[in-house]
């Protein structure tokens, strides 16, 4: 069967379940079924994913030699970059990067609204860029995937915005439960990464989703944890000093990586044209990826390397390193400084991918890399007892990694328990991921994922306030009945324009429809009733500046301080060429914030 007769049959499908949820069932209900389908799509939908990158991966490296350096690393990511590239500019035609990011954006500023293609573009050309070599993780591609799913069908039943919201955390929930097989970390994602407030009404179908998604993945996979790891050494009080310094360490190297991956970033962004950004972005990961395959993917075979004591040469397989095991440290200290610049260069180019996976792969190689140091200095001073795992402190340091990159503690400590089945690490995971967020906390604010948002005041947040003032939109709130005038206007017209208009401020506008200044009712008041002056005075005469001007593009937030500033009680509205727009009313703006006040508090 072809691809339109796939799409046919999907659509059929979609359209029966549709119109049966559309029966003699409760909002609740309505959601609640939605969740279970949500959790379906979700967890086929990670397999899908998960399959493909292998098979790419495996067809392509699987037969390569591991003694020498090969120069199809310098080949393949570029390639899978310009693939996706086309796939998205051609095919999509639409902007698919920065998943997490764009689910944020469309909870907090247009209401969890997400384009349909999501359900399936992000899939492919996340597969492509990966399965040949983009050093990026396959978890917000299909985060965004999911809460795609959710947004689709909540469009379908014309569920209200706060609904809508909940379903696309409901496809996140399902996207991170399906992929690493972690209920649990799926649910805590959404609250803490995405902001999505905890009630009652909510707590159910997140857990229906995340539970039949992770289902899905059992009877695809089997029910083991995603990491074979085994404990051979306990936790004991003596090594909570190696905790705590090891949280500091993650926070310091999660530092590192936000900020190297926004000044990268940001030099791509200065970069106009496309094909441009991809020849820089090729050449970046090709070159990377040559000298330093480990970074090839994902790179989850590595943290399986390193967790479970593999011989040092498997991690060195295809580099000037292989044969010299004892060079291990330096190279894996070279992969920590250098993989920040593979994971921007793949997105930047042209690839799909997120920082999910680099997050884990990075924390494992920091505490690898720690566990040894520690023991090379403490340990040999301080007797046996303040001697760390390495292996144990590579699932520490993906939990401290996890929770500073993406601010996201919680997230950390239950994802890695339920990787690996490492409960009984319990107390120390809970050390560095507190350690690590209270550090990285000190220098940035927000995660990775929401700084962007943030600058520009468009993040929904748990404060109430911030939440509500963020949804709102301050281009709906322009009242447009105001009467312009011109400044040449002659007094008695003006006048006649006063009889019929039931507003007492009047915009003063230029041919071109720029905004000159305001002329308000109180200040012709007493020229009005003497005729014998209208041929004396113009309109523009009386004309002030206003007490502020609002851009279309602000945010509610600083139409609130200007109110506040200026005591006006309406500001004139323009654009960005200073056009006049119309005006917000400081009774309107406040009437909009105490509607939505009482949607948010609705259980």
């Amino acid at each position: 069967m072809n691809l339109i007769g796939i799409r046919r049959q999907e659509i059929k499908l979609i359209n029966f379940l549709t119109e049966w949820l559309k029966g003699d069932h409760t909002e609740r209900q309505i959601v609640l079924m939605i969740s279970l389908m949500v959790g379906v799509c979700t967890g086929l939908t990670a397999f899908v994913l998960k399959w493909l990158i292998e098979e790419v991966k495996t067809l392509l490296t699987s037969e390569l030699a591991v003694e020498n350096m090969n120069l199809l690393y310098l080949v393949f990511p570029a390639v899978g970059i310009l693939l996706s590239l086309l796939f998205v500019n051609y095919i999509v035609r639409g902007d698919i990067s920065h998943g997490v990011t764009k689910i944020l954006y469309a909870m907090s500023r247009g209401r969890s609204r997400i384009k349909s293609h999501n359900r399936w573009s992000s899939v492919i050309a996340s597969a492509i860029t990966i399965g040949m070599g983009g050093s990026v993780g396959a978890e917000a591609p299909i985060v965004l995937t999911g809460a795609a799913w959710g947004s689709d069908f909540g469009k379908r039943f014309h569920l209200p915005p706060k609904t809508l919201m909940l379903l696309v955390g409901c496809g996140a929930a399902g996207a991170v439960s399906g992929v690493f097989k972690a209920p649990i970390a799926g649910l805590v994602f959404v609250l803490e990464v995405l902001m999505l407030d905890l009630s009652f009404s909510s707590l159910l179908p997140l857990l229906v989703t995340s539970i039949t998604s992770v289902c899905v993945s059992y009877a695809f996979y089997g029910t083991e944890p995603l990491f074979d790891f085994s404990l051979n050494k306990a936790f004991s009080i003596d090594i909570i000093p190696g905790c705590i310094v090891l949280g500091i360490a993650c926070g310091l190297v999660s530092l590192y990586f936000t900020r190297a991956m926004n000044w990268f970033e940001g030099i791509f962004a200065r970069i106009q044209k496309k094909r441009y950004k991809f020849l820089l972005g090729a050449v970046v990961l090709g070159v990377l990826i040559y000298f330093f395959p480990v970074m090839y993917g994902e790179g989850y075979d590595v943290i399986n390397q390193l967790i479970n004591e593999a011989p040092e040469k498997e991690i060195m397989h295809n580099t000037i390193f292989y044969g010299n095991e004892s060079n291990l440290l330096i190279y894996l200290g070279l992969v920590l400084l250098l993989k920040v610049f593979a994971t921007t260069a793949t997105n930047g180019g042209g690839g799909c991918g997120g920082v999910f996976a680099p997050s884990l792969f990075l924390g494992c190689i920091a505490g690898f890399i720690f566990a040894n140091l520690w023991d090379m200095g403490f340990g040999l001073t301080m007797g046996d007892s303040c001697y760390v795992s390495p292996k144990n402190c590579g699932l520490y340091g993906m939990a401290g990694l996890m929770s500073g990159v993406m601010h996201a503690p919680l997230t950390g400590i239950f994802l890695i328990a339920e990787l690996t089945g490492g409960y009984d690490l319990f107390v120390p995971l809970m050390i560095v991921s507190a350690v690590s967020y209270l550090t990285i906390n000190l220098f940035e604010p927000h995660s990775i994922y929401a700084m962007r948002l943030a600058r520009k005041g468009q993040l929904l947040t748990h404060d109430k306030d911030n939440a509500i003032l963020t949804v709102l939109n301050l281009e709906s709130l322009i009242e447009r009945d105001y009467q312009p005038i011109t400044v040449d206007m002659p007094f008695n017209k003006f006048v006649s324009t006063i009889a019929k208009s039931h507003r007492n401020i009047f915009p003063v506008v230029a041919s071109s429809g720029k905004l000159l200044g305001v002329v308000s009712l109180d200040s012709v008041r007493l020229y009005i009733f003497r005729p014998e002056l209208y041929r004396q005075y113009t309109a523009g005469q009386f004309m002030k500046d206003p007490p502020a001007v609002l851009l279309v593009n602000d945010s509610p937030k600083v139409a609130i301080e200007k109110f506040k500033e200026t005591k006006a009680w309406n500001l004139p509205v323009v654009d960005e060429e200073h056009h006049y727009l119309g005006f917000v009313s400081r009774s309107g703006l406040f009437t909009s914030y105490r509607e939505t006040l009482i949607k948010f508090s609705q259980e």
